[in-house]
């Protein structure tokens, strides 16, 4: 006998709910990752001193970046910050009303939490609001200094690649679904 009961059936909102903390919950982290890194490099380093971890590989380098990631476009602090808040804005708009998948949800995460401790530098620190320097520590050396939220940023976007390449959909459906009559209908 087929159960056709209200308690078999997912509630779409409670998925939603769980795939919208676990975005949020791991944004937060990487907030907390991003500016506590700055906090303590900001508390207990000179600014441009620099201090090897791993000799010839790994420095921590506390520099303050005007300008985007690597930084490019020092003189278009107020664009980025710009921009930041639009992305910022977006990702907060597909956790809430788009992602339904764990996927989706964790890279958006990830990516709202990056680009949310950039945006908080550009927002708060010197010179001031919009025009805000980043601060960055990671030394590659050969490569560039970036910051955690730099990290989070540049690997939720392979990730988003990855998934588009694949055609994995925010909303967990198939391109095509099965129709109570066993065809195939476009979505």
């Amino acid at each position: 006998m087929e159960n056709n009961s209200p308690a078999a059936a997912p509630d779409p909102r409670r998925s939603a709910g769980r795939f919208l903390a676990l975005g949020f919950g791991l944004a937060v982290l990487a907030l907390i990752l991003d500016q506590g890194t700055k906090l303590y490099i900001e508390s207990t380093m000179q600014l441009g001193e620099s201090v090897p971890v791993i000799p010839g590989i790994l420095n921590i380098h506390y520099i303050l970046n005007p300008g985007a990631a690597f930084s490019f476009g020092e003189n278009f602090t107020i664009v980025f910050a710009l921009l930041q808040a639009a992305v910022f804005c977006y990702v907060i708009y597909l956790l809430i009303r788009k992602v339904r998948t764990l996927s989706w949800a964790l890279t958006l995460g990830a990516l709202l939490g990056g680009v949310g401790g950039n945006l908080i530098d550009r927002i708060f620190r010197a010179p001031g609001l919009g025009f805000g320097h980043v601060v960055d520590m990671i030394s590659v050396p050969g490569f560039a200094i970036f910051n955690v939220a730099d990290s989070f940023i540049v690997c939720s976007m392979i990730v988003v690649a990855i998934l588009l390449l694949r055609d994995v959909p925010m909303s967990g459906a198939g391109k095509n679904t099965q129709t109570a009559t066993g065809t195939d209908q476009p979505q």
